[in-house]
């Protein structure tokens, strides 16, 4: 049996769906949506479904071409005009996988740097697993819609056949029950 976490794109669209009624049901209001790239865009874009709110993306990359980390995440794309996009904004930042979280963390610090009103950091898996960074106290809100173990996951924009992906998971499904 495969170990991984294989993910389909229904799954993902249930995960942001809960988290649009989680956010909603906390109060917290954004004014726009950050994406981390490459894998926020997609869970930003289905969440823009449900709270109606420009989306800006950024690049970070964490890993290198040979999928091992870098060491420490690296600007490859930033918003243009950042200041006045961002200054007394409530911001909802959303990437997939809060994994080791040098990537979230990172990028909260770069966006605090431009007076944000507030932050929140939505993902569809948090690792239950040790962080390598913490967020600062001014990230009071932390929305995940599902808590995993450390297990490699396997999301459908990265499937080269998604017949087979999506055969991967309801097999993994099965083998649940």
């Amino acid at each position: 049996m495969d170990s991984k976490l294989y993910v389909t794109y229904n799954d993902i669209h249930k995960a942001v769906r809960k988290l649009a009624r989680e956010i909603e049901e906390s109060g917290f209001d954004p004014d726009v949506i950050v994406a981390i790239g490459s894998g926020g865009f997609i869970p930003a874009r289905i969440m823009k479904t449900f709270i109606n709110r420009p989306i800006f993306a950024v690049g970070i990359s964490y890993y290198g071409i040979d999928n091992k980390p870098s060491g420490v995440p690296q600007k490859i794309q930033w918003i243009d005009e950042v200041e006045k996009k961002l200054a007394g904004k409530k911001v909802l930042l959303i990437d997939e996988v809060d994994d080791t979280r040098a990537t979230l963390s990172y990028c909260v610090s770069e966006l605090l740097r431009h007076q944000p009103r507030e932050i929140a950091v939505l993902v569809i898996h948090n690792k239950k697993k040790k962080k390598n960074a913490d967020f600062p106290a001014e990230i009071q809100r932390y929305f995940p819609a599902v808590e995993v173990g450390d297990q490699w996951i396997k999301y459908p924009w990265d499937a080269d056949d998604i017949e087979m992906h999506d055969a991967k998971n309801k097999s993994m499904e099965e083998n649940r029950v």
